[in-house]
């Protein structure tokens, strides 16, 4: 197992900081192409897989980009692994999520055969970026469908996210069971990337503060109690990023993942934590909404809560061990 980045992922990595310290939006981001780089080169993109998806989503955390570039991605990716060459050209939203449901539970929708296609029946929460198309897991396997039912659900970046219904709506398949499994794995992978940069980015932030930040004469960094906080919010970070590259690394090796990534979503809701201690040491200017950190705070919080939160990811370790 090697952590090191190879040049295309450098290069890949130099691009995405590039564009996003250049208050990269949304367009600029599509203009660079970092979002098909998962898509198959033959359907117009890079063709790269999941450690290059961690490489760019790693970069939007740093930044805490508003960037919708975690749905598109992991859509995309599973889409290239599982999807007819047409379907592989569509960017799609993704509804993994069912409301009291974790997870790594397996998926309540149902679908039924229906003359040439199957139609779809259940509901989804948390979909991230709702559009024309929704990546859909069923019990059945793994599904395309349009103009679905939704409403818009309340999220603590903003980003638009929708509860969606499905009463026999038409769909297509893209993959039986084992493809709920890699969508389920993929997203996992790119949650835990995001969230490795988010809590990157409020170290540098929180780091950068308190070496200049003063108090009764001193700087902040020079009191024995807060360098004992910081250090605590590193650990938190690099233990992230072993278990979520690790995990990236074996998922583009086609080994299982299922222990590391489980690991990596873990330590997503520890980052929280961490987070906390950030706002902690930046006094009453952590919690000022105009400032950085809390735009690295709300990614932290939504991003644990797609994954279910830190006690759910005990309890799939604990089965899997």
């Amino acid at each position: 197992m090697d952590f090191n980045l190879d040049e295309t992922q450098q290069d890949l990595k130099k691009l995405a900081a590039e564009v996003l310290a250049r208050e990269g939006d949304d367009e600029r981001f599509r203009q660079a192409g970092l979002m098909s780089v998962c898509v198959p080169e033959e359907a117009g993109g890079a063709g790269l897989g999941p450690v290059e998806m961690a490489v760019v989503l790693r970069e939007v955390g740093a930044r805490a980009a508003p960037v919708p570039a975690l749905a598109t991605l992991v859509s995309t990716l599973t889409l290239a692994r599982y999807g007819t060459p047409d379907q592989q050209r569509l960017e799609c939203a993704l509804a993994l999520r069912e409301p009291g449901r974790g997870l790594a539970e397996p998926p309540l929708t149902a679908a039924r055969p229906d003359g040439d296609g199957w139609t779809l029946t259940g509901r989804k929460v948390s979909v991230l970026n709702p559009g024309a198309a929704v990546l859909v897991t069923a019990a059945e396997g793994l599904f395309l469908a349009g103009n679905v039912d939704s409403a818009p659900e309340f999220t603590s970046t903003g980003e638009p996210a929708a509860t969606i219904v499905l009463d026999g709506t038409p769909a297509e398949r893209v993959a039986g069971p084992e493809g709920v499994a890699e969508a389920r794995r993929l997203f996992t992978a790119g949650v835990a990337a995001q969230a490795s940069g988010v809590l990157a980015g409020a170290l540098e932030l929180t780091t950068s503060y308190i070496k200049t930040r003063r108090q009764f004469g001193r700087a902040l960094a020079e009191f024995q109690a807060v360098t004992m906080q910081i250090a605590d919010v590193y650990i938190a970070g690099r233990a992230l990023d072993v278990a979520m590259w690790s995990g990236a690394w074996r998922l583009a090796e086609g080994l299982p993942a299922e222990e590391d990534l489980a690991l990596a979503a873990y330590h997503v809701g520890e980052a929280v934590k961490a987070l906390y201690t950030c706002q902690h040491l930046h006094g009453g200017l952590g919690l000022d909404v105009t400032y950085p950190l809390h735009r690295y705070f709300a990614q932290a919080k939504h991003l644990s809560h797609l994954l279910g939160g830190a006690d759910a990811q005990l309890d799939l370790i604990g089965a899997l061990v």
